[in-house]
Parts: structure tokens; sequence; C-alpha cells
């Protein structure tokens, strides 16, 4: 990953997404530029960095992409980019909103985050 692309995701997500009060990431080069801190302190986003070295932090998202891959990507081809966004959108909202997670003792993300009686946002969307 380059800073250009980390830079565009990141202005991408605060466009759709809203401004956070605080945003973690790990040591990398792009998280660390000039350039990328930039974008969130014009922002008045306070950074978080994890330490050297806390590789353990990563396995979270590691899971979930594995996950994505495992039970989306590989069993379906996709002839076109379009159609890989829209199968993903579907499985992100499949993911938070239906799939139960043993680590939550079988709730869904979305109601161990909102409760079970948070109501589900449909017909969200971020144009990537």
């Amino acid at each position: 990953m380059d800073n250009e692309f980390c830079i565009s995701s990141l202005e991408r997500a605060l466009r759709c997404h809203g401004t956070p009060c605080i945003f973690n990431t790990d040591q990398g080069s792009q998280y660390t530029s000039h350039e990328f801190t930039k974008v969130l302190k014009d922002k008045d986003i306070k950074i978080s960095m994890d330490g050297k070295g806390r590789y353990i932090d990563n396995i979270f998202i590691q899971r979930l992409w594995r996950s994505v891959k495992y039970e989306e990507i590989y069993v379906n081809e996709f002839q076109s980019v379009e159609q890989l966004r829209k199968s993903l959108k579907k499985y992100f909202d499949f993911y938070n909103h239906e799939r139960p997670h043993q680590s939550f003792n079988g709730q869904t993300p979305a109601e161990r985050y909102y409760g079970k009686n948070r109501l589900r946002l449909v017909g969200v969307e971020c144009r990537l």
C-alpha cells in the first residue's frame, strides 16, 4: 500500500461515515506520513497508533478478511468490479446484522455494538 491509496481511502471513509474523535492505525509508513496525518489533523481527529510490534492487534482484522475470502470471494465468480462491490456490500450487511459470532456468544456485531433493539439502517449508501 502506498500513501496515495491510504489517503484516498481515508478521505472517502470520512466523507461517507463522518468524522470520528480518534483514529487508530499501526505504525506503517503510509500511516505515519505527513500527508496522511495532515488529513486527520486538519479535521481535529486525534491520532492513536499501536505500539511497535503489536502484531496481535491485527488478528481481528485478519480474521474478518479470512471470513470474507472463504465465505464470499472464493466461492463466487465475479464478472466485474461492480459485481464484486455489490457482493461485498451484501456480505458485510450479512456479516454485521445476521451472522452470529462465536466470540460474541452468538450475537451479531450489530447486536453487540448497538443492542438488540437498535433498528437496522437500510438504504444508507456510500459511493465507493
